[in-house]
């Protein structure tokens, strides 16, 4: 296999369009890009938590799941594509029951906070809901595949309880929302 990305600077863009995988290109500001820019930006607070203190296997499945946002940024750049399945959306069930089995029941809302690691997984649970927004925008104008939304749907579910465990093991106790 040849060099995937031969130059990084093309010019290209410098009109207001991007390219898509299939070699289309669309406007910036369409919502197809918007998507795959929210998409992205998920990847990297995933990133970022990844590089704070975890609690063991987790970082093995947000490296698997930084893989999967790849992937659904691919089928965003491919229109007519899918290539996140139900199999992925019952992966993260499966992971959400686990770390949930090992939490107290939710009394309350609780703020986005604790340990860098607490505080950034759920920097990344809002921009996994803001994605799949974007992605259910998009799918009012242009059929996606119903996973997409589910998985972000479950993931921003996922990286909660990952918060909420994190700050179990990281702090102690989560800071319940108090009506003021």
């Amino acid at each position: 296999m040849g060099h995937r990305l031969s130059k990084i600077v093309t010019r290209t863009g410098d009109t207001g369009t991007t390219g898509l995988a299939t070699g289309g290109r669309l406007p910036k500001a369409h919502q197809r890009v918007q998507s795959m820019g929210d998409v992205d930006e998920l990847n990297c607070h995933i990133g970022l938590l990844r590089t704070l203190p975890l609690t063991p296997g987790l970082d093995a499945s947000l490296q698997r799941i930084q893989h999967e946002l790849f992937n659904l940024g691919g089928e965003l750049a491919m229109p007519g594509h899918a290539l996140v399945t139900e199999a992925h959306v019952e992966k993260l069930d499966e992971e959400l029951a686990a770390l949930n089995e090992k939490l107290p029941p939710l009394k309350e809302f609780i703020l986005p906070g604790g340990s860098p690691a607490t505080a950034q997984a759920h920097m990344a649970r809002a921009v996994a809901r803001r994605a799949e927004r974007a992605l259910w925008v998009l799918h009012a104008e242009e059929p996606l595949s119903p996973f997409a939304m589910q998985y972000l749907n479950r993931l921003s579910d996922y990286l909660f309880v990952i918060a909420r465990t994190l700050g179990k093991a990281q702090s102690g106790a989560e800071v319940g929302w108090q009506r003021v």
